[in-house]
């Protein structure tokens, strides 16, 4: 299939980022906030009552989410971060993905308009990017940044563009500022470069050159907009001091830290479901279809892509694509630390290799008859993948049995600030004092945001008088006398995770809760 001119083909893929948005939107704000989310809610917060963005080594990543997101919750006139919302905060995750399937428009002239445009329609509809791009964390922006400096490192070999060589450099940047991983893509990224750069000088050479002056532009744009982001635009130079701690840190967090997962997880998360087997035999196949087509030509029927009419066939970007996202799958594979999040990172190799696949599919086959069955399939496999995205987006997005709602606060615990609320105004309370005592209270911080007097212990310190007290069960314990004229109310935190409410015994006890 030949593809169309650039004036057809744009708005075909405005159409698809124009529905990724639009199913993406609707109850945006309903699911319970994540533990990563709050806390990265809470860093935002503190940007925007004034302070720079401060870069901590220690469990956190870089500034990318709080830059990009902070414009927005500006335009929605937030001014502090008791007026946050979750809709609001999710909208940059949601835009960053919409941008992701867009983006899928730039890379038809080096792989082919069949292999993105199902790469694309892969990225609006299947079940973990869309749940992802609707969660408050970095990984969105990293996947899109990630697909950016693809996208632009291949343009500028074809194009021996100076201006975007400094675009790759400025996507690299946006990468490692989002999160540190980045160094892992850049190895893979490399990896792949180099194999493909020995491929072609050896066997067919083509118009693939890197330049001095290019390296020169990536390394420059890349070296600036990572000091601006990492020193939060001049305000903090100790960042560098943080950064190298932050490689030893990580170095560490590798082992698992109480994530240890398997090898095989990835490709048990990324085959579950009604659509995941079919949707990663067929990455499976194009993988294996990118990697024989190296070096030969087309497949039969396939028609040339604009790299080819160029002189650079597509062949040698999907392999080497393709030598990426292997290297990337097998490196978080052998990483004992594995979050289902993490998985989003292998997106753009499966959704182009699908791509793949089903480009061989429908150009080998030519026949009216045997199109229309590839056809039905690929539309079957596409009801597949909404069904599965409609059951673990919005059916059961915080339930234990999503494999994607991974340590998720539990809707129960939206009855928290509720109930506190109605306490509140039974005991003609308008500022209480709230002692929380847990050793992990997140995301009580996000949900107990409109009061002014929240303060936070851990178990074994005395937070002295309050109003309410919150707390885990093993820090009740330590203070039963000082809760002796309390009563409790139990709210769920996490899955097999309780948090208890603690009111005085004045307040009417007819809507407590029992475990």
């Amino acid at each position: 299939m030949a593809s169309p001119p650039p004036k057809l083909r744009w708005p075909i893929f405005m159409a698809l980022a124009l529905v990724a948005l639009a199913i993406r939107l609707p109850g945006l704000g309903d699911r319970p906030m994540h533990t990563d989310e709050a806390t990265n809610a809470y860093i935002l917060g503190q940007v925007l009552a004034g302070q720079p963005f401060h870069y901590d080594p220690v469990d956190r990543h870089g500034p990318v989410l709080a830059a990009f997101t902070l414009p927005l919750v500006k335009l929605e006139g937030v001014r502090k971060f008791s007026e946050m919302s979750e809709a609001g905060l999710r909208l940059a995750p949601v835009l960053a993905g919409t941008a992701t399937v867009l983006m899928w428009g730039a890379g038809v002239e080096l792989f082919g308009f069949v292999a993105c445009l199902a790469a694309a329609l892969v990225f609006v509809f299947a079940p973990l990017p869309f749940y992802y791009q609707r969660y408050f964390i970095h990984e969105s922006l990293f996947v899109a940044a990630t697909l950016g400096m693809i996208l632009a490192g291949g343009q500028a070999l074809r194009r021996h563009s100076v201006m975007v060589a400094g675009l790759a450099g400025f996507c690299a940047a946006i990468m490692l500022a989002a999160k540190e991983t980045a160094l892992l893509h850049f190895c893979c990224l490399a990896l792949a470069g180099l194999s493909v750069c020995l491929r072609l000088r050896r066997d067919q050479p083509t118009g693939l050159r890197v330049t001095p002056r290019m390296c020169l532009s990536g390394l420059l744009v890349f070296t600036v907009s990572s000091v601006l982001l990492f020193t939060w635009f001049g305000q903090n130079w100790g960042v560098f001091g943080d950064l190298i701690r932050a490689v030893s840190n990580f170095t560490s967090r590798a082992a698992g830290e109480g994530h240890e997962k398997p090898f095989w997880y990835y490709a048990k998360l990324l085959a579950g479901g009604w659509s995941g087997a079919t949707l990663l035999t067929l990455a499976v196949m194009g993988t294996g279809l990118s990697f024989f087509s190296f070096g030969r030509g087309h497949h039969p029927g396939a028609q040339a892509s604009p790299a080819e009419v160029t002189g650079i066939p597509s062949a040698p970007m999907r392999c080497g694509f393709c030598i990426y996202g292997v290297a990337i799958f097998l490196l978080y594979s052998l990483i004992p630390y594995k979050t289902p999040w993490l998985a989003l990172n292998f997106w753009p190799a499966i959704a182009l290799m699908s791509g793949v696949a089903v480009e061989w599919f429908w150009c080998s086959h030519l026949k009216l008859l045997h199109r229309v069955f590839a056809l039905a399939l690929l539309i079957l496999l596409g009801a597949f993948m909404m069904r599965d995205s409609w059951q673990r987006v919005f059916v059961n997005p915080a339930s234990a049995e999503n494999p994607y709602a991974y340590a998720h606060t539990v809707e129960d615990l939206l009855g928290l600030p509720r109930r506190l609320a109605e306490l509140c105004q039974t005991n003609h309370l308008t500022d209480p004092r709230i002692a929380v005592i847990a050793s992990d209270p997140w995301p009580l911080p996000w949900y107990l945001r409109q009061y002014e007097q929240v303060g936070f212990w851990q178990p074994g310190q005395d937070p002295g008088p309050a109003d309410f007290f919150v707390t885990s069960p093993e820090a009740a314990e330590k203070m039963a006398g000082a809760l002796s004229h309390y009563r409790p109310e139990y709210f769920g935190l996490r899955p097999e995770v309780l948090i208890i409410l603690w009111a005085p015994e004045s307040s009417r006890p007819e809507t407590s809760k029992s475990p």
